[in-house]
């Protein structure tokens, strides 16, 4: 045991320091880490989910169907928006931060010992391994586990659940995991082990990939094509899914049709590996109850409607412009805002052309603003670059709270405020914040006021992989 107690903002502290290692994928330092605690992560099974889209969404439909089943889930949702605590729950509850100090201090004492011979293990290996360390010691019966960087060499990958999923596969973290589809998808198809079941939602030449690891290690694979589509509203859509038939999923988008047809056949793969049984009764109330911070999710803020969605690829864009039209006749009519920000080392030019595709967002008021961390793309820099690709301004407010200030004052900056400063009724339109969860994360401390996501206090920013 370490000699010394850390208080939670140590702990938070200590993690951060080890962000100065970056992003070293391997899995020595962890698997070092794990024996080193005599291996909780052995202590309980379930599903480990890869994939460049989609990941989140289909942890969070798992989770709540298995809770509505009776059972207590681990779950490791990432990146985190306001407190580094969300990366750890059971059954939707964060770790409490006492229990997060005193598991961090006790792995501060092993990563030096594992430091002389593997290296100094990283930020998300030390928070790999005090998350299998708290699941076990809490007993929970089975984990949802969401892979952080790829797959083969991800910390997480140390950890074998008998499920693995790959929700799909399309071009992110080019410079770490390879610059072709086919290239990304060995990568993460590497998470499927001999004697596991696997589920998967990818097409084409990523399905190609995936199916030949599968048969490499004899591996049972399920490949699922989108749920059909019934019906899309404001708090979510409807789909016909097997023998559940018609279903209502309360995430927005209609993307979630791919990823309720991922998450349903990883329960029933969760089933066959005699991992746990989810009645038909329990993934209906769980899809319809299930709840995914920060991606399409609408709140109300100064009298406004405000869509909060990370959307930090190409992909992802893509999907939020699609939403956005969908969604378009739900919302309340008005001039929206879209406020922007974009990590540097992202597809900034791809993101951008995505957005800007949206008929809702043709003739939309745009905010680029920078949030914490270093990252981002200066905000006058990505004023410049939507200038350009999409032929239209966009304004430049650095500070992401006074670029979301603006964005929920009517009339500023659009011209169409009325003397009084009010505005009219045309300014009223909705908010949409997206390009990054970290922008996500600002503007929901800000808007939301959530009991079990109480945001940490401020501190630089720690390392986070989307």
């Amino acid at each position: 045991m370490t000699a010394t107690r850390l208080s939670y903002a140590e702990a938070l502290a200590t993690l951060e320091a080890r962000g100065r290692f970056g992003i070293r994928l391997g899995l020595a330092r962890t698997r070092a880490l794990l024996a080193a605690l005599d291996h909780p992560e052995r202590s309980f099974r379930g599903a480990l989910i890869a994939g460049t889209n989609g990941k989140g969404s289909v942890l969070a439909l798992m989770g709540s169907a298995l809770a509505e089943a009776g059972y207590k889930v681990g779950e490791t949702p990432k990146p985190h928006l306001v407190t580094y605590r969300e990366r750890l729950q059971i059954n939707g509850q964060p770790v409490d931060p006492d229990t997060f100090a005193r598991l961090v201090s006790r792995i501060v004492d092993i990563a030096d010992r594992v430091a002389r011979r593997h290296g100094d293990p990283t930020e998300f290996e030390l928070l790999t391994a005090v998350t299998f360390l708290w699941f076990a010691e809490a007993g929970i019966d089975l984990a949802v586990v969401e892979v952080g960087l790829g797959g083969r060499l991800d910390a997480t990958h140390a950890w074998d659940g008998g499920v693995a999923v790959v929700t799909n596969v399309t071009l992110d973290h080019t410079d770490r995991l390879g610059a072709t589809v086919e290239a990304i998808a060995r990568e993460k198809a590497a998470i499927i082990k001999r004697g596991d079941r696997a589920v998967t939602g990818a097409w084409g030449s990523a399905l190609d990939v995936i199916e030949r690891r599968s048969r490499r290690v004899a591996a049972p694979l399920v490949v699922t094509p989108p749920a059909p589509l019934s019906a899309i509203g404001r708090d979510g859509i409807e789909v016909e899914l097997g023998r559940l038939g018609r279903v209502r999923v309360g995430l927005r988008g209609r993307h979630q049709a791919a990823n309720v047809a991922v998450a349903d056949a990883a329960l029933d793969a969760l089933e066959s590996a005699g991992i746990a049984r989810v009645p038909g009764e329990a993934r209906r109330a769980g899809y319809e109850a299930v709840r995914w911070p920060g991606r399409l999710e609408l709140v109300e803020a100064s009298g406004r409607e405000v869509l909060l969605d990370g959307a930090h690829n190409p992909a992802g864009a893509a999907t939020l412009a699609e939403a956005l039209d969908d969604m378009a006749p739900f919302l309340r009519p008005g001039r929206p805002t879209l406020v922007l920000a974009i990590m540097a080392d992202k597809d900034v030019d791809g993101v951008i052309r995505a957005l800007s595709g949206s008929t809702l967002l043709r003739e939309a008021r745009v905010i680029c603003t920078t949030p914490a961390g270093g990252r981002a793309l200066a905000a006058d820099l990505l004023a410049a670059r939507w200038a350009s690709l999409a032929g239209r301004a966009a304004e430049a407010v650095p500070e992401p709270a006074a670029a979301l200030d603006a964005a929920l004052s009517p009339g500023s900056g659009s011209g169409r405020g009325s003397a009084s400063g009010r505005g009219s009724a045309s300014d009223l339109g909705p908010v949409i914040v997206a390009g990054s969860l970290y922008l996500v994360g600002a503007a929901r401390a800000i808007l939301v006021s959530d009991p079990v996501l109480v945001p940490d206090p401020p501190s630089p920013h720690l390392e986070a992989v989307p």
